[in-house]
């Protein structure tokens, strides 16, 4: 079924909106909690890591950096977990509806993007304040935002394909996100790393998460040596192409993985 017709692209739509509707109702502020929560969560981890700890006390616009990694990260989170769960929590509609199966995937990265947007437009104004100089390289956010939803979309498929056979991916994959997000540089510069052991810093960049965090951040702040890129850290140009290329391939596998099972999908759960 051709994923681009009238009636898969008003299916998208629909399941955004309800989506979108769903997640913040009968709350007293609503979607103002889409804002709220990175900020809530920011202000927790930089009193706790940045004031009392003192991470990243060398790096200029830390608390802007350490805000948009929390932002991202809060991306890769909501769209992998949700999505995780996307298929089994649609039974009811896969049974009753004939269509293109990856209309759910999709319409959970959305979700995810919205929020996502939002926070950014934040994190903006965040470093408006904290007088943060735009370059014109500010335009390389978009191809890094495009790497990340590649990348998330292509889990979220593999994710909830597995999910459909093995229940036990949920705690598993909590677990691993728990991992993820101390072994990416988002509270702590990867500096901090990089000069006692430079070669850990170095695998630890091959991870897509904390190369699109890393150069998010370089962007953003224009931080050359105290917020090191992977392409600054790695003298192989081969090597540094390698985190850039998984999310494509992630993405290429995900979606020809989650069509091969699409059709079992309603007769398994």
């Amino acid at each position: 079924m051709n994923f681009f017709s009238r009636r898969n692209q008003i299916l998208l739509k629909e399941l955004v909106k309800t989506d979108f509707k769903l997640r913040y109702q009968g709350s007293v502020i609503g979607y103002l909690w889409s804002v709220l929560k990175p900020i809530l969560l920011f202000v927790i981890m930089y009193l706790v890591f940045v004031r009392f700890m003192r991470f990243g006390s060398s790096v200029p616009h830390f608390a802007v950096a350490l805000l948009l990694g929390i932002t991202v990260w809060n991306f890769f989170g909501e769209a992998t977990n949700v999505g995780m769960l996307s298929i089994v929590s649609r039974v009811d509609l896969l049974r009753k509806v004939n269509f293109s199966k990856p209309v759910v995937i999709f319409s959970v990265v959305t979700n995810a993007l919205i929020n996502l947007i939002i926070s950014l437009i934040v994190v903006f104004g965040f470093a408006i304040i904290n007088g943060v100089p735009f370059g014109w390289n500010i335009i390389f956010v978009i191809p890094l935002l495009i790497e990340l939803i590649l990348f998330t979309t292509g889990l979220a498929f593999i994710l909830s394909t597995l999910f459909v056979y093995f229940r036990d991916l949920g705690p598993i994959w909590e677990v691993v996100m728990q991992a993820g997000f101390y072994g990416t540089p988002i509270i702590y510069p990867v500096t901090e790393i990089s000069k006692n052991h430079l070669l850990v810093a170095k695998i630890l960049m091959l991870n897509p998460m904390a190369q699109i965090i890393q150069d998010l951040r370089y962007i953003l702040t224009f931080s050359h040596n105290t917020n090191p890129t992977l392409w600054q850290l790695w003298d192989y140009s081969w090597i540094v192409i390698i985190p850039y290329l998984i999310p494509v391939f992630v993405f290429v596998f995900g979606y020809w993985f989650f069509m091969k099972h699409a059709s079992k999908f309603a007769e398994i759960i």
